[in-house]
């Protein structure tokens, strides 16, 4: 094949051409190791020494033709390749986007959040304390000394003897006393998680709590149960009934379990409040002498009083659920319920 045959059939098969894969196939036809114008130079030792230079010289010509028209033709179909896929890619900015589902708050911080704004609202201020406590603040600060009976009723995690991670948030009552004592007054909350050994339906080895406090002078028991009446009142409605029923707590004196009237039947008696028309929700009380007294405040002179809750005792009341595992479950068909 002579150099004019050569770049006429290069022709013929470029000019069939309709994307970059067929492109590439024409290129190795020609110029790769086995193509025809690799071919043709090789050939070259076969002819006669006198006109040798002359083919070879056009055979380069036609080879330096066809990578110049490759080059071309290459980048013609790459301009329309990318122009056809621009076209098919087209986004119209115009169309709504595509709506993200939105998160919730846990229906455990909800309830937290709504406890908080009422007693704010009362001028309470939010305290916050360590989760792994010293044993003098989680017992002994709280008249709860080594080989106290009333340590039973709080099977505790315990990292050293002396720490461990706190059963109650009422150590953070005690720091804020610690804190401020002698000034007066005091109005605190302490939300928070705590840790015990409980596992069932209605008990978990971690939950939340709300403690509160007040110190200050001339503070009665009547100044108790009408924070806690509000609180009830503007959490579980107005017509909801309280109950306060003697108690032993050892860091109050006295003390008192606090009820509401049945949240499900109003009181008149269901399966949730085993007929009685009541339900337990807090325990509350006057603070023992001994613990102001520890903490410096003279109690002849000093009286307060606190109280504490379980939030998901609280939960389980306002949203009618049965089992505190769920709360903790992770079940987004539970919690989208919220």
């Amino acid at each position: 094949m002579n150099t004019e045959e050569l770049w006429q059939s290069y022709l013929y098969e470029v000019n069939k051409v309709s994307n970059l894969t067929e492109l590439q196939t024409v290129k190795v036809k020609f110029l790769g190791k086995k193509g025809e114008v690799t071919l043709a130079l090789k050939s070259l030792k076969d002819l006669p020494p006198d006109i040798r230079p002359e083919v070879g010289q056009k055979i380069n010509a036609v080879k330096k033709l066809i990578e110049e028209d490759l080059e071309k033709k290459e980048q013609e179909l790459a301009q329309k390749a990318l122009a056809k896929k621009l076209e098919q890619e087209a986004i119209d900015v115009t169309l709504p986007g595509f709506p993200l589902p939105l998160g919730k708050l846990h229906p455990l911080t909800v309830v937290q959040h709504r406890v908080v704004e009422i007693f704010t609202s009362m001028g309470f201020a939010v305290a916050t304390g360590p989760e792994i406590e010293k044993d003098y603040y989680n017992f002994e600060a709280l008249n709860l000394p080594k080989e106290h009976p009333a340590r039973d009723m709080q099977d505790s995690f315990y990292i050293t003897e002396e720490v461990l991670l706190r059963t109650h948030t009422s150590p953070v009552q005690v720091r804020v006393m610690e804190k401020f004592a002698p000034k007066l007054p005091i109005r605190i909350i302490s939300p928070g998680k705590v840790y015990r050994r409980d596992d069932d339906a209605t008990h978990s080895p971690m939950f939340a709590q709300c403690e509160g406090l007040a110190v200050d002078r001339n503070i009665r028991f009547s100044d108790l149960k009408g924070v806690l009446l509000t609180f009830i009142k503007e959490l579980f409605g107005p017509k909801t009934k309280m109950r306060l029923r003697p108690s032993y707590f050892p860091f109050t004196e006295p003390s008192a379990e606090v009820d509401i009237s049945c949240v499900m039947c109003g009181g008149v008696g269901c399966k949730v409040c085993k007929g009685s028309g009541w339900l337990e929700i807090l325990g509350s009380g006057m603070v023992h002498p001994r613990v102001l007294e520890m903490a410096g405040y003279d109690s002849s002179q000093v009286t307060g009083f606190a109280f504490g809750m379980g939030l998901e005792r609280i939960a389980m009341l306002l949203y009618g659920i049965d089992d505190l595992r769920l709360f903790y479950d992770n079940d987004l068909r539970f919690l989208q319920l919220f």
